[in-house]
């Protein structure tokens, strides 16, 4: 080597004869080099992060792989907002009407238990190969008691409306929370891209109102696109579904393109210039779905082109109004026309590649009068959920369509004047299709309803198992926020696989 080869080793002693000594020369040319190794890094990662954003936005709601094979590919959810009655409606209690009016037994789960026990004033029967005990209030849905999944231990942790209705919707109540459909289109994305993946029909107003359907932290793309609001809201019998500003009466389609091409643009750019923000992303896809929308939405949200046969079938006439009553509770009126098209709906959503549908109907919280109010409340859905299970498996979507039924907890045993009250203890929900065992009942309350005792399934676990079903582990379908990887189901959740087919 020559001493001005920069690789030239120092010999000299006390020096490392591992260590180089770079010329000037040479140190200036690594150094300009490296300047410019420095320069060329930050602008590949300023493009990969502009690249990473175009990718999102172009499509971020693109079908995703789950982690396993799944056995559903999509959720219908049939919300009962205020508490279904679980004594009076699918908990066969022999019990309760052997004590009628008696004091009830001292809890031994150390709950507090005050009134008189009140035996339920409608008959049970069993139904179906299976024998599932169902209430005389549901003659319509008994018959496909072949098809239910009765998950007789449920539990959530207050007996209170908005706590328990936004831990059913989003896993935990003190905290802002995605909710159940926005994590699972976040784990899944969605099969049609002219359509919302997460839609929620007519969604309560109180109990958290859009915290139910929201993504928090989640992209905005995410969250649930509403249709209707509030109990009554989802328009009359045989009206127009609202969708606000579906349409736009004073701009043609081409007209609206062009002004929607210059705000992206100018969205891009914020979207660039803040080097990612899930926000701007989540406006600029909500534009662009919105857009496609309009060509798809109205479609499917006209059920007159429905065939005779299956307006009959959902309880509606032609003109999508109420047919003849059936049942206990008499005719239901408005409501049960609403919930009848909501159901046919949801069945129209699913078949359209929609990811999650949730369907709501309020009016559960039977303090007082249950014996006329519970029968009105179950005439309205009786039908339609009948004829949704049937329609499903007709058109050969029930086998991947998960349906879930239920409310936020359940009533007391004991009489609350002629009503009951809240119980959190131990409730009954259902599950039909999807992978799930028909005719089959899991868990068990004590004797007079009060609490699970056997087979009991928190609302985590409850989580759990729906993403289970959906191909996804819950706890590897997580977000990091807050410093710490966040998940539908906090940190609890088992998968209840008892009732897996």
């Amino acid at each position: 080597m020559t001493p001005h080869d920069p690789m030239a080793r120092e010999t000299s002693p006390g020096r490392n004869p591992a260590w180089p000594i770079l010329s000037r020369r040479a140190w200036l040319q690594s150094t300009a080099s490296g300047f410019g190794y420095l320069a060329f890094a930050a602008l590949a990662y300023e493009q990969a992060l502009r690249d990473t954003a175009a990718a999102a936005t172009e499509n971020p709601l693109a079908p995703k792989p789950p982690h396993f094979p799944p056995k559903a590919k999509r959720v219908i959810f049939l919300c009962m907002d205020g508490g279904p009655s679980h004594v009076d409606t699918f908990d066969y209690k022999p019990r309760l009407k052997a004590d009628d009016g008696k004091a009830p037994p001292r809890s031994g789960g150390g709950g507090f238990r005050f009134g008189r026990l009140m035996a339920s004033p409608f008959q049970f029967r069993q139904h179906g190969q299976s024998g599932l005990w169902i209430s005389e209030l549901f003659p319509q849905l008994a018959r496909h008691a072949d098809k239910l999944c009765l998950l007789h231990g449920m539990q959530t942790d207050l007996p209170n409306h908005p706590q328990a209705f936004l831990q059913m919707h989003c896993g935990i109540f003190q905290f802002p929370r995605p909710s159940m459909g926005a994590w699972i289109l976040y784990g899944l994305g969605t099969e049609n891209q002219n359509l919302p993946g997460f839609i929620t029909i007519n969604p309560p107003l109180g109990n958290g109102g859009p915290a139910n359907y929201g993504a928090a932290f989640l992209p905005a793309m995410y969250q649930g696109t509403r249709i209707g609001r509030g109990f009554g809201g989802f328009g009359g019998p045989g009206g127009p579904q609202a969708v606000a500003n579906l349409q736009n009466p004073r701009q043609s389609l081409a007209a609206q393109r062009v002004q929607l091409d210059y705000l992206q643009r100018l969205n891009r750019q914020a979207l660039d210039e803040s080097g990612g923000h899930s926000e701007i992303e989540g406006l600029i896809a909500s534009y662009e779905l919105a857009f496609r929308m309009q060509g798809e939405l109205p479609k499917l949200l006209d059920i007159s082109n429905e065939s005779a046969s299956t307006l009959r079938l959902y309880g509606l006439d032609g003109r999508g109004s109420a047919a003849a009553p059936g049942g206990a509770g008499g005719n239901p009126g408005p409501a049960r026309a609403a919930f009848a098209q909501q159901c046919l709906l949801a069945r129209r959503f699913a078949e359209a590649g929609v990811r999650f549908i949730e369907v709501t109907l309020g009016g559960w919280d039977h303090h007082r009068n249950i014996k006329e109010a519970l029968a009105a409340s179950c005439a309205a859905i009786d039908q339609p959920i009948a004829a949704l299970l049937q329609d499903l498996e007709q058109r050969g979507l029930l086998r991947d369509t998960l349906v879930l039924w239920g409310g936020e907890f359940g009533r007391t045993p004991t009489a609350q004047g002629d009503g009951r009250d809240h119980n959190a203890r131990g409730f009954t929900m259902w599950m039909a299709g999807g992978g799930v065992k028909g005719g089959f009942a899991y868990g068990r309350t004590d004797d007079h309803g009060f609490e699970a005792v056997e087979g009991k399934v928190h609302i985590h676990d409850w989580h759990a198992t729906i993403l289970y079903l959906l191909g996804l582990d819950h706890e590897k379908l997580t977000y990091r926020h807050a410093g710490r990887d966040m998940r539908l189901t906090d940190v609890k959740g088992h998968v209840v696989k008892e009732i897996i087919a």
